[in-house]
């Protein structure tokens, strides 16, 4: 297996500020997802494709969803050459900027009524955008955070990156609660931007700490040699292709199993159960937390017995839990849904939490952002920007039977399980005991 060199850390303040910008810029990146994706499973369907019926408006808006992380790997493309070549700052700022620019306008959208046709495909554009800057967004941060770290801290420092996702997640569904308590029945007219207006907010703050972090000791020490790739792109697709899919297969059931429990649960409980969104949306609060707390765990527990144990373990829940997570949100009951859904998002989190670091650790530096942000964009692609979208296909189709969603759900972890257990026999077969040592994906 190729590894990254053993970073050159920085002192204990930067590491820890690389490590809190990374958070913060990612959760940033979380927040103006999810407000988008619990948007789609709420709003969308009536403020912009009010014209067609109810359960179409609902794909439509899912397919929106799906738009973004479709323009992610284009994204990864153009951010990982530049951020290999260029550094990860700058890119990074770039990126954040984009992102949190794209979500202030669509809070700022006219509406289906008022626009006609110009209100989706506006959306659409903007859509695009951000998923744009969001595919340059996650290996940057990732890279950020690992290479200012000692090595036997890389799990830890790295799941701050990671944290952004649940932390965001929990940032969109506070803001999105208290925005209905406050709103009422006018939600839905405007009480909708004003989650999307805050992002302007959150991106100044995320800006203000990237701004002070200094860039990668590894990007810098590859500066200082000339030893930095001139085609980082091509040469992680000619040298690495197989560790990218690798990487695309084990973020691809992850993204696939949380994206149905951050959005497509919501529309699920809402429009087949007949829950209050407030139920839904309190069960996303807690389980968010749930997650933020199984991140730090989990990864922590991964610079000790390394990376694949853990995750390996994470991959499995996600094969299991689909059935039982399903059954027990069909018991209508708002205790067992939120404590349904809180499992899943903490079970989830053992496989979430050391994968900043275990992505890192797949590539060489002098390629990493490259392959760190194409293997993990594409499998949110594949993962969780269709997951919604095809969850509530396979609803439609199955009139309404569950099971078709937890086949799905099932299929795709299985995938990420598959991969790790290729990565973990190719790390058996090429990785010396040294090289095990210093490294968490090699440990088994």
């Amino acid at each position: 297996m190729t590894l990254a060199h053993d970073p050159a850390p920085g002192t204990r303040r930067m590491v820890r500020k690389a490590a809190l910008g990374s958070a913060v810029g990612t959760t940033v990146e979380a927040y103006d997802f999810q407000i988008y994706g619990v948007a789609s499973a709420l709003v969308f369907s009536s403020v912009f494709f009010a014209g067609v019926p109810a359960s179409l408006g609902t794909v439509f808006s899912f397919a929106t969803l799906a738009v973004g992380f479709l323009a992610r790997p284009l994204g990864a493309i153009v951010f990982g050459h530049f951020g290999d070549k260029l550094g990860r700052k700058k890119l990074l700022v770039i990126a954040l900027m984009g992102a949190g620019g794209c979500t202030t306008l669509i809070g700022a959208l006219p509406s289906h009524a008022s626009a006609g046709i110009w209100a989706p495909v506006l959306l659409v554009l903007l859509r695009l955008l951000q998923g744009l800057f969001h595919g340059g967004e996650q290996g940057g941060a990732v890279l950020m955070a690992v290479e200012h770290a000692p090595p036997n801290r890389r799990g830890w420092y790295g799941s701050w990156a990671f944290l952004g996702s649940p932390g965001g997640a929990l940032l969109a569904a506070g803001a999105l609660s208290a925005t209905m308590a406050l709103t009422g029945d006018s939600f839905l007219d405007w009480g909708w931007r004003i989650p999307f207006l805050i992002s302007f907010v959150l991106l100044g703050i995320g800006m203000v700490i990237r701004s002070t972090v200094a860039e990668s000791p590894e990007f810098q020490k590859l500066k200082d040699t000339g030893e930095k790739s001139r085609s980082p792109m091509a040469d992680v697709l000619r040298e690495n292709w197989r560790l990218v899919l690798s990487a695309v297969g084990v973020n691809l059931g992850f993204n696939a199993f949380i994206w149905v429990l951050l959005t497509y649960s919501l529309s699920y409980g809402t429009r087949y159960l007949g829950l209050d969104r407030q139920v839904m949306l309190t069960s996303t609060l807690l389980g968010s937390g749930a997650m933020i707390l199984g991140i730090l765990v989990f990864a922590r527990l991964s610079d000790s017995l390394g990376r694949l144990p853990v995750m390996l373990a994470g991959a499995a829940f996600c094969v299991l839990y689909p059935f039982p997570l399903f059954a027990l949100l069909d018991t209508r009951d708002p205790t067992t849904v939120t404590v349904a859904m809180v499992v899943g998002f903490a079970g989830a989190s053992a496989l979430f939490g050391p994968m900043a670091a275990f992505l890192a650790e797949l590539f060489p530096t002098k390629v990493a952002y490259s392959g760190v942000s194409l293997g993990y964009s594409l499998g949110a692609v594949l993962g969780g920007g269709l997951a919604p979208f095809v969850a509530s296909l396979l609803m439609e189709a199955s009139g309404g039977a569950y099971w078709s969603v937890s086949l799905y759900l099932t299929l795709g972890s299985a995938l990420t399980l598959g991969s790790l257990v290729y990565l973990r026999r190719r790390a058996g077969r090429t990785v010396t005991a040294h090289e095990r040592s210093h490294e968490g994906v090699g440990r088994s």
